[in-house]
């Protein structure tokens, strides 16, 4: 019987909730506020207002919510306003007429949502899929820059250009040699994660105070130190700074002969890994690899670091100068690995900067890099250089294997990253690529190499949002690669006044005159029809000093196909490694990957055979015993 009456009572509750509107006020309440928070979600994320805007507009809704509902059960609307419920005489309770309004804002309410829905599902949601590998890429690259890995976080250091103190300006390149040595020895130790040089060495000369430099490269603590070298003495002072206390927790100064500075360099880094042992952990430091000696002959570690200053500075000169030094250092001590090494990646990068022909220079290259591993089987430049040997000889295969082992002997090594992705790029695992550049960047963010791939694998990637932000890092980073790369993306985004503009530019800095014509004259006839033949008139007389595969491009942007695979047959030396990288990624070379000619060139080049068993690329995909192109 008592259940009998609770049940009575509690459907008598119900009644009167429903019949004070209290359910409708609370559903139109719900629904009305999910419509202001998807209104709000869009202007705030338009106008860059900050996370807690929303997040306030949140809490004033879901406070709001019981509130809502208290007044619908202590308060009723009247022709004569709202009053207490109490004070409203039954027979003249409007509620009912009340309720009616509700419904009709609720179904008002609810045919907004729905539309909202609808259109956020087929209107936005198709072209927030093609934005996601945008933000989703770009969230991986400023988490990488801004925290950094989980492992590692807190585990961080950049070693900065040691100051030359000495009376000769001449000996700067000793101040930087002893900074990429210290670098060398800390970026083996487990666990830290230690900035390249070419980041850190971006602010040398520069007035900029260290928590700014600690920022930008996202690390926590920061050597610093100088060097003054007089006679065969040397005197070297080194402190570490953890940016977070903006305190020095370690410092040291040694007065020692120029002999003994393998000795010098080992001190420092067990010092540094000591003052860094909380941070570390406790067994960590311990596993510590001390500076090594790579020569016995001082002078020969001496050429090997200047080498080393010119190499680092890049040029045609420069890198002369330093194949000069290296081949000093190696003919005082046959034995010096680092020296060979650091001679095969200086032929490698000569014809980049030079003249000089692949066909000298890299089997001087490989010859250097097989005598720097007969010496000492872990070095990564030479296991590196090796693979670009064997990538530009299309043996795709070989350079794989090269490449991995240059990481697996120096993970943290930003270059052999750098290459391999280089590499997967020319096989058209574009994707891979991206994943190897990620770990560069992350290792160097400010080397203008990476961020130029970076900005030329998006491109590719259809990403042009941040094909544009890296090209024009690239360009602030002094390379001139960043204003092509600018170019071409707004090429893909059909802005070719704008991407005219970055040609002419890059056309400044590299005074090649035919090759932006021959890109004027292309986006002309882009633009306008009517100019096709002009481009093609150009293209006919300037054949002979326009670089065959930008003619050949030329013909297929404009569905020459057959034009085109006449000039590969006449030069088929523009199917180098590199070429093929650009093959993977032209929107206008479509029809070009279609043509069965297309399945015949990546045969012949063994693309299919790496591909059969290292995974088919995006473009491409097998078909029985042949391929079919995209």
């Amino acid at each position: 019987m008592a259940f009998a009456n609770n049940n009575q009572v509690a459907m008598s509750f119900i009644d009167e909730l429903m019949r004070r509107n209290v359910f409708k006020v609370g559903v139109a309440y719900v629904i009305v506020a999910w419509l202001l928070l998807q209104v709000a979600d869009v202007v705030l994320n338009n106008i860059e207002a900050a996370t807690w805007v929303f997040q306030a507009i949140l809490l004033v809704l879901v406070i709001g919510f019981p509130l809502s509902l208290f007044f619908a059960w202590a308060y009723e609307l009247t022709p004569e306003g709202l009053k207490k419920e109490k004070d409203v005489d039954r027979l003249e309770s409007i509620t009912h007429v009340t309720g009616r309004k509700l419904d009709y804002l609720i179904i008002a309410a609810l045919i907004l949502a729905l539309g909202y829905f609808a259109f956020d599902k087929f209107v936005l949601d198709p072209s927030r899929d093609a934005e996601l590998v945008q933000t989703t890429t770009e969230a991986v690259i400023e988490q990488a820059a801004e925290t950094g890995n989980a492992e590692t976080a807190g585990k961080s250091i950049a070693v900065m250009a040691f100051v030359n103190m000495s009376d000769d300006p001449g000996n700067e390149y000793f101040s930087d040699g002893i900074s990429e040595e210290l670098l060398n020895v800390l970026v083996r130790v487990e666990g830290l994660r230690v900035v390249s040089r070419t980041s850190s060495f971006a602010f040398k000369g520069k007035d900029i105070g260290i928590p700014s430099i600690a920022k930008e490269l996202n690390v926590n603590h920061v050597l610093e130190g100088s060097v003054r070298k007089a006679g065969n003495k040397v005197r070297v002072t080194a402190q570490l700074i953890d940016v977070r206390t903006d305190s020095h927790i370690w410092s040291g100064t040694y007065d020692r002969e120029l002999d003994d500075i393998f000795a010098i360099q080992n001190e420092i880094s067990v010092q540094i890994v000591q003052a860094l042992k909380i941070v570390l952990g406790a067994g960590d430091q311990e596993a510590m690899v001390h500076a090594q000696r790579p020569t016995e002959n001082l002078a020969a570690y001496e050429l090997y670091l200047k080498g080393r200053y010119f190499w680092q500075r890049r040029g045609e000169d420069n890198i002369r100068h330093a194949i000069d030094l290296f081949e000093q250092a190696t003919e005082l001590d046959p034995k010096f690995a680092r020296a060979w090494s650091s001679l095969a990646a200086a032929h490698l990068t000569l014809t980049a900067w030079s003249d000089a022909s692949a066909a000298e220079q890299n089997p001087l290259a490989v010859s250097a890099a097989q005598k720097a591993l007969m010496l000492d089987d872990s070095l990564a430049e030479a296991y590196a250089v090796l693979g670009d040997m064997a990538r530009f000889d299309r043996k795709w295969a070989e350079a794989k294997s090269y490449y991995l082992r240059a990481i697996a002997s120096e993970p943290k090594n930003s270059t052999a990253h750098l290459w391999y992705s280089e590499h997967l790029n020319s096989v058209g695992h574009t994707r891979d690529a991206l994943e190897e550049l990620l770990i560069a960047y992350r290792l160097d963010p400010m080397h203008p190499g990476t961020n130029g791939e970076l900005a030329d694998t998006y491109l590719r990637l259809g990403d042009t949002s941040n094909a544009l932000k890296y090209g024009a890092a690239t360009w602030d980073l002094g390379a001139p690669r960043g204003l092509w790369m600018q170019a071409q993306a707004n090429q893909r985004l059909g802005k070719f006044e704008r991407a005219m503009e970055f040609m002419e530019q890059w056309a400044e800095q590299i005074g090649d005159s035919a090759f932006i014509e021959a890109f004027r004259l292309f986006f002309e006839a882009k633009m306008d029809a009517a100019k096709t033949p002009l481009y093609f008139e150009f293209l006919s007389e300037n054949e002979s000093i326009l670089s065959p595969g930008l003619v050949l491009w030329g013909h297929a942007a404009f569905d020459r196909i057959d034009d085109a695979y006449r000039l590969l047959k006449r030069a088929p030396d523009s199917m180098t490694a590199q070429s093929w990288v650009f093959f993977w990624s032209s929107p206008y070379l479509a029809a070009f990957r279609q043509d069965p000619r297309f399945t015949e060139l990546v045969i012949e080049h063994g693309l299919v055979d790496y591909w059969r068993e290292h995974g088919w690329p995006d473009a491409c995909h097998p078909a029985g015993d042949s391929v079919i192109c995209e």
